[in-house]
């Protein structure tokens, strides 16, 4: 017969701090991780919400005098752009085509073309938008008239108040030109 040597054998005792410790560090190891998780996602998810939980404000801008608009022809205009982000610079400008047609009624139109945002420009003798890009051509009241664009110019909502007419410009996404 053998004789027992309890010194190597594990003591009961020893056997619960054993799975106390083990327990300790996977519990350890699954907090470490959930804060790493958590850090890495907190930028995505805020970045994914922002448009959602921004404040939406309404910035008019003056564009001019009802007087500097011809009827029946349409105008490049520039105007401080409305954006709040930082990557848009601090004093950044965006451009609209303003149409004045009969009676004061006026039509602003996007410079980026519907298909990739390209920018387009008025031809006057034509009396198209062209987008120089992929061909888009718009017909002068906005709408597609060939090209691979889905659909017509985004237009702004624009308004006249004491004789100055103003263009909402945080209804559309917009770009930066230079000026």
């Amino acid at each position: 017969m053998m004789a027992c040597n309890c010194e190597d054998q594990q003591t009961e005792e020893d056997f619960k701090k054993a799975v106390d410790r083990r327990g300790f560090l996977t519990k350890i190891t699954i907090a470490i991780g959930g804060f790493i998780g958590t850090v890495l996602a907190f930028p995505l998810i805020t970045s994914m919400l922002d448009p959602v939980t921004r404040k939406k404000s309404v910035n008019w801008r003056e564009i001019g005098d009802v007087n500097e608009f011809k009827e029946n022809e349409i105008k490049m205009v520039s105007f401080e752009n409305a954006s709040p982000y930082e990557w848009s610079g601090k004093i950044a400008y965006s451009a609209a085509y303003i149409r004045r047609e009969e009676n004061n009624k006026f039509t602003a139109f996007s410079v980026n073309c519907a298909h990739l945002g390209c920018p387009v420009r008025w031809e006057a003798d034509a009396e198209l938008f062209m987008c120089p890009c992929h061909g888009g051509v718009y017909y002068k009241d906005g709408s597609r008239a060939a090209g691979p664009p889905p659909r017509g110019l985004y237009t702004y909502p624009i308004r006249i108040v004491n004789n100055q007419v103003e263009i909402e410009t945080e209804a559309l996404p917009i770009t930066n030109i230079s000026s």
